[in-house]
């Protein structure tokens, strides 16, 4: 919910600007808007269609976090109330089958928590004392077990015992031995000796009980009797060298025995039991060693054996699903043209799409984020977010015996009030080869065509990720400035079939700047935007291309890369995801092969970059680490190209996570393009005004 708690001081911009609150009578969403904003995620119906909860996510102005609280509907009368709120953030809540408990994370002073919550009583407990948080909590089918992931510490690997340490004595910290391949991960650090593992616990409460164990990591636990779990995980001895291999296992819980339900190369993931046990929906797909593939829905028989293969001929990747309480179909979410969509699939392959415009749980950039549940009833009704341009993510319903509509309006007490940016929808055909690019772009309150307005050209990351007409803080931000800010799915961009996506296969970056740069000259020739007043910025993969275009052309006016990839043989050698980019991304050894890594680098152009170039990247980022964008930094601190370095404390890969680093973020980037308009030189204006 909405905390309306005046804070000075959290939105303060790390570097080069430090821009002041405006008053709340301001028509612009300005920084301080950020803080009001809420959004809808994890819409869980109950099996009966009448009830659904959802996470009701807000900006908490004291701790600079995004917090959740769980919000009941009545989907038939649309009554909305706080479930459970005021305490810690909350999630994943999940209905046992019976539509009586409501089972859901939190924590408290002592720990995380996995709680129950009684729909009749309004009372909840405990469930354990856990040291590690529980996640991807499941009920079992009768509803008296509960299935969930826990992180198992193991003992760490030494070569020496050392020395007793005397009592009272200051000596150095031990040392720490390292002898996995993946040892650090993005958002977790450092990684502690031990693996995900699979516990079971009563629904009354109790001590957990481990079912998996050893050096593999298991995860996505599902029920396929009141007996057998199935987990997912590669016991192969050679998993750390093939970081997408997965199969799915079904563990007997009265001997712990373990068999493989799938073998074959690739990944085999996300199982889900049909409604009358018989049978197992999965995805997955053939290993090819590309940098990207489709995503693929399967069926298999609940004991193994051959599967069904059901979207052979459908072009889209398959981002989650559910069974049809029935039994003879699954429901799909599938990423489409810039949109996302409801998909039923029945079991012979044939498709209905049952609700688009699905969307709005990505907060900061207009990534393509939904989510969705079923209830159980044979003529079902679903529940699920939808988002455009204009607001977050909202809750909405549609189904038997109810009126297919959206439930919640989160945002009408603030968003109706400001002057937001119109978003239109672009398509453009790429210089390169006239492959139809679709774009969006959103346009200042005050804009006219007439030339005159600066321009953002904001590029999504991934790179095989999706933007499309969604709400984004970032985009608003920049708007509410005056920029006119374009973002688009060029080529490698997902949701478009899999050959446009693999069109980066081994060539990245490659042809995609041609579709950035005709979005641009599209943009001009529109009398859109002043060609002189062109700025360009973008995150990770993103950030790969920012650097890469500025490298390629000097018509920017200024440029900002945001935690980038600066060059590959770097990447490959230490980030946490090194081993994918050497065998799926490059597909080559940076030893025998560093040409292979080189070309592609945006280091290799920086002899040619005159852009004056912005470098900001996270303390604690393991995805794309510090030392990528220190690269960049300093090979044009050498080259005496107008630069500066930001580094954002305490922050993973994902900068915009909290609040204010999604302020800092945008508004030292905007800084930045305003040190170096021609307009701002032009007419004397500073980069601090």
């Amino acid at each position: 919910m909405k905390q309306h708690v005046l804070s000075a001081g959290l939105a303060t911009a790390i570097a080069i600007t430090c821009p002041a609150f405006a008053d709340d009578t301001s028509p612009r969403f300005t920084a301080e808007r950020v803080f009001d904003l809420e959004f809808a995620d994890d819409p869980q119906i109950s099996p009966d269609g009448s009830t659904i909860v959802y996470v009701r996510k807000s900006m908490d102005r004291m701790k600079d976090a995004i917090r959740g609280d769980l919000w009941v509907i009545d989907t038939r009368t649309g009554a909305h109330r706080p479930l459970i709120e005021g305490g810690a953030s909350a999630g994943a809540p999940r209905w046992d089958p019976a539509g009586e408990r409501l089972l859901y994370t939190t924590a408290s002073k002592s720990g995380p928590e996995l709680r129950i919550y009684y729909m009749n009583s309004g009372k909840d407990f405990s469930l354990a004392q856990f040291s590690e948080a529980p996640r991807q909590a499941v009920w079992s089918p009768n509803g008296e077990q509960i299935a969930f992931t826990q992180f198992t510490p193991a003992a760490p690997p030494a070569f020496a015992k050392p020395p007793t340490q005397p009592k009272g004595a200051e000596w150095s910290p031990p040392v720490k031995v390292i002898d996995d391949m993946t040892y650090r991960f993005d958002g977790a650090g450092y990684l502690r000796e031990g693996a995900d593992q699979i516990y079971t616990l009563s629904a009354e409460g109790g001590s957990p009980r481990q079912v998996t164990s050893g050096e593999t990591r298991f995860g996505q636990p599902e029920w396929r009797d009141n007996d057998t779990l199935l987990v997912v995980g590669n016991t192969s001895e050679d998993r750390d060298l093939d970081p997408i291999e997965s199969e799915i296992y079904a563990v007997s819980l009265s001997d712990l025995s373990i068999s493989p339900l799938t073998t074959r190369d690739g990944p085999d993931a996300n199982p889900k039991t049909s409604p009358d046990g018989d049978q197992i929906a999965y995805l997955g797909y053939d290993d090819e060693v590309k940098s990207y593939q489709i995503t693929e829905l399967y069926v298999m028989p609940s004991g193994g054996g051959e599967p069904r293969h059901l979207t052979a001929d459908f072009d889209r990747s398959i981002t989650s699903f559910e069974w049809h309480p029935g039994g003879d179909a699954v429901i799909a979410q599938v990423e489409n043209d810039g949109r996302i969509e409801l998909v039923e699939i029945d079991l012979d392959g044939s498709r209905n799409i049952l609700a688009t415009g699905l969307g709005g749980t990505s907060f900061g950039r207009p990534y393509a984020g939904a989510s969705f549940s079923v209830s159980g009833e044979r003529r079902p009704t679903f529940a699920f977010t939808t988002a455009d341009a204009s607001a977050p993510a909202d809750v909405s319903v549609l189904g038997r015996n109810v009126e297919d509509r959206q439930l919640t309006n989160l945002n009408d007490d603030l968003l109706p009030y400001l002057d937001m940016a119109e978003v239109e929808e672009i398509r453009v055909p790429s210089s390169f080869d006239g492959l139809d690019i679709q774009a969006w772009v959103a346009l200042p309150p005050d804009f006219v065509a007439d030339g005159s307005f600066p321009m953002i050209l904001e590029i999504h990351g991934g790179p095989q990720t999706m933007y499309g007409p969604y709400f984004s803080a970032e985009i608003q931000r920049y708007a509410a400035e005056g920029y006119v800010t374009v973002y688009a799915n060029p080529r490698g961009s997902t949701g478009y079939g899999e050959d446009f996506t693999q069109l980066i296969d081994l060539n990245y970056p490659g042809e995609d700047y041609d579709d950035l740069m005709s979005i641009t000259d599209y943009l001009i020739a529109e009398n859109y935007v002043d060609e002189d007043r062109l700025f360009v910025t973008g995150g990770s993969g993103g950030g790969v291309l920012t650097a890469w275009i500025v490298g390629k052309t000097d018509r920017f006016a200024g440029a900002a890369t945001i935690k980038p990839v600066i060059n590959w043989l770097t990447m490959a050698l230490t980030a946490d995801i090194g081993a994918y980019v050497r065998r799926h991304w490059i597909r080559s050894d940076p030893w025998s092969d560093p040409d292979a890594f080189w070309k592609h680098s945006p280091i290799s152009l920086v002899g040619n970059v005159t852009t004056p170039t912005l470098v900001m990247v996270g303390e604690e980022d393991w995805r794309t680490p510090t030392w990528e964008a220190e690269q960049f930094y300093g090979a044009l601190k050498l080259r005496e190209i107008e630069t500066a370095l930001i580094r954002i404390p305490g922050s993973s890969h994902y900068i915009a996570g909290r609040p204010s680093r999604l302020i800092a973020k945008t508004d030292n980037i905007m800084g930045w393009f305003k040190k170096y308009d021609p307009a701002n030189a032009e007419s004397g204006t500073d980069a601090e005004g």
